[in-house]
């Protein structure tokens, strides 16, 4: 439940902020509310369903966890099943909300690239973008929750770590680094969305996967420095 209702949130107050607020970062003004939609939404339910589940919210960072060995697979199932409901169910809510505006059109903050997609940049750059990103994104993550960090400061600095990411990546792919986050936005915006999510998929989880496999073998362990 605590990853469904994160996930909800994530989608919801993010992808709205581009749907409603930004008109989809179309400009500077646009991109850093943009960005800081997602990573205040994120900082919130870091302390509020943090105790609870750690707040995931994201299936790249549980099969992260699990190749840094924090967690098994089976135990990383059925948070990827509820991030993934609880992401179409945000979406969902975006959705019916904006659609209620008589100059919505039909965008739902998605994911993408190339040809009339914001910056215009090629598959190539997405996938680099998505996995450097997510790679990035997830050394925070498992350094601010290790043994030897502050742990009141976790969910802070995870935050403003996707801040900054959004920041520099909204305009290459409006920045997943979160499948589920892609996926919800895309069953409702349909077309390209849904023929790019394979990217959105495979990327985030190659970048979290990486990293984890580098804690795990203790090259980004600091109780092995």
């Amino acid at each position: 439940m605590a990853e469904f209702i994160g996930s909800f949130t994530l989608v919801l107050l993010g992808c709205g902020a581009a749907v409603i607020a930004g008109a989809d970062g179309t400009t500077g003004k646009g991109l850093s509310g943009i960005s800081f939609a997602f990573g205040l939404a994120l900082i919130g339910m870091a302390y509020g369903i943090g105790p609870v589940s750690g707040c995931h919210i994201n299936p790249a960072v549980s099969l992260g966890a699990v190749a840094a060995g924090g967690m098994t697979i089976a135990e990383a199932i059925p948070y990827m099943i509820a991030q993934v409901v609880g992401a179409i169910a945000g979406a969902l809510v975006l959705y019916v909300i904006a659609s209620g505006s008589a100059g919505y059109e039909g965008r739902m903050g998605e994911n993408g690239w190339g040809t009339g997609y914001l910056g215009e940049y090629n598959m190539a750059s997405a996938f680099v973008f998505e996995v450097v990103a997510t790679f990035l994104f997830m050394v925070v993550i498992l350094g601010a929750t290790g043994k030897g960090a502050p742990a009141a400061m976790a969910g802070l600095a995870i935050g403003l770590a996707l801040v900054v990411i959004h920041l520099v990546g909204i305009k290459i792919t409006g920045v997943s680094v979160n499948p589920a986050r892609s996926i919800g936005p895309a069953l409702f915006a349909g077309g390209s969305a849904l023929g790019q999510l394979w990217l959105f998929i495979v990327a985030p989880i190659i970048g979290a996967v990486a990293a984890g496999l580098l804690f795990k073998t203790g090259m980004l362990d600091a109780d092995e420095a």
